[in-house]
């Protein structure tokens, strides 16, 4: 049996999931080197937690996986000994106190994420973790080292077993450029293209509408729409308009039935309520009182609360002859149209779909290709909404893969 003090394993990648399998794999013995391209550790999760980090969700569990759509069962498997309740309980661990959002969202009580990622790395080098920033891995050599592209030069570096974590294909500044496709894909890997998840769309507005309402929000709005598989969405909220199109929390939550109904139509249709707290027949009364010498804004606004960037999108889509029939307002009131014609780019995207894919992997995520090589996080192929969904599960893989590692390992023995 090979001398467990003797094996290494090598994490590429510094996010949540790759920080967690470190310190899984440390826990149980291993050598563990922490490989990152940027100068240092965790700066999508810096950037995640900028706003107030939400770390994970409080909504039961059977209801909480399923949040991860055609991949529920998959990420199930992942939760099932790191779920939600556990992620809290570790984050106490570093004195860490959460609490729960009016939606249910789970945050660090002084919203930040700064103090956790100090106190994890601290405990991580304290352990023996490694660190090694401005590495970038680039693939594997003839001899089967790890290649890194650094300040320096080219460097090689043997590892009894590696666990790849190196994020997604949004916010590449921040390293996930998912350049790992090329070489992945050389072993063979069976990789999903990467996609936009969490995105804004593109749509044609006029320049008039663009520049007087782009950055403005619409709130308490319903959005509904039919996607390429027939199925009606439709849920409430709020959103943004943008100089381009749309996005924001609401177009987030939909936005990957959205992105698969524009891959298979070329486009998708969108319907907005603008007055979701008001049924056809009260509008139709409400729009129908006699305005006198009022304008149809002032009428708008003091009769239905319509004002501002919602009469801005009236104005954008009603032909002008129908703002004379309150009938024929009051229904496009309750169903706006706007036609989104793409999505924005993969690297304005909060977090992207596609990736390593199942099939390629073991319970475990190793590579069915290349045993002793590990994936976890955002590069298998999986997606979920905000809400603390992401980084509940990117924390959940780097577990299993950290445990599979060090399982794999231990199994090995010399002839």
């Amino acid at each position: 049996m090979k001398n467990r003090a003797a094996e290494n394993l090598a994490v590429i990648g510094g996010g949540p999931a790759g920080l967690m399998a470190a310190e899984t794999a440390c826990a149980a013995g291993l050598q563990v080197d922490v490989f990152d391209a940027m100068g240092s550790v965790g700066r999508k999760f810096l950037l995640a937690g900028k706003g107030g980090l939400n770390l994970t969700h409080a909504e039961p569990f059977a209801q909480f996986v399923m949040r991860y759509g055609a991949r529920h069962a998959e990420v199930e498997h992942w939760l099932q000994s790191f779920d939600a309740a556990a992620l809290r309980e570790w984050a106490h661990g570093f004195g860490v106190e959460t609490f729960v959002g009016s939606s249910g969202r789970v945050f660090p009580s002084d919203l930040k994420a700064a103090p956790l990622l100090r106190g994890w790395v601290r405990r991580l080098r304290e352990s023996g973790v490694r660190f090694h920033v401005h590495h970038r891995c680039i693939g594997w050599h003839d001899s089967g080292a790890l290649r890194f592209s650094t300040a320096d030069g080219e460097h090689l570096v043997s590892a009894d077993a590696v666990i790849l974590a190196m994020g997604g294909g949004s916010w590449p500044e921040l390293g996930s450029d998912g350049a790992w496709q090329n070489w992945l894909q050389e072993m063979p890997v069976d990789i999903a293209p990467l996609r936009p998840s969490n995105c804004g769309f593109e749509l044609d507005w006029s320049a008039h509408f663009a520049s007087r309402h782009a950055g403005h929000p619409l709130k308490t709005v319903r959005v509904s729409f039919v996607d390429h598989q027939s199925k009606l969405h439709s849920q409430l909220g709020e959103f943004v308009i943008t100089a381009q199109g749309i996005e924001g929390s609401l177009i987030y939550a939909l936005s990957a039935p959205l992105r698969d109904t524009i891959t298979v139509h070329g486009n998708v249709e969108i319907r907005i309520d603008l007055a979701p707290d008001r049924d056809l027949e009260r509008l139709n009364h409400d729009l129908a009182q006699p305005r006198g010498n009022r304008s149809l804004a002032t009428h708008l606004r003091r009769k239905v609360g319509i004002e501002g960037v919602k009469a801005g999108l009236l104005y954008e889509v009603v032909p002008k002859g129908d703002f004379a029939d309150p009938h024929k307002l009051a229904a496009w009131i309750k169903s706006l149209p706007l036609i989104l014609q793409r999505t924005r780019p993969i690297t304005e995207a909060i977090s992207s779909a596609g990736g390593v894919k199942f099939d390629a992997l073991d319970k475990n995520l190793m590579l069915r290709a290349r045993p002793g090589i590990f994936c976890a996080g955002e590069m298998i192929d999986w997606e979920a909404p905000t809400g603390g969904y992401l980084l509940t599960a990117c924390f959940a893989s780097g577990r299993l893969a950290g445990r599979g590692a060090v399982d794999w390992l231990s199994r090995q023995t010399d002839v």
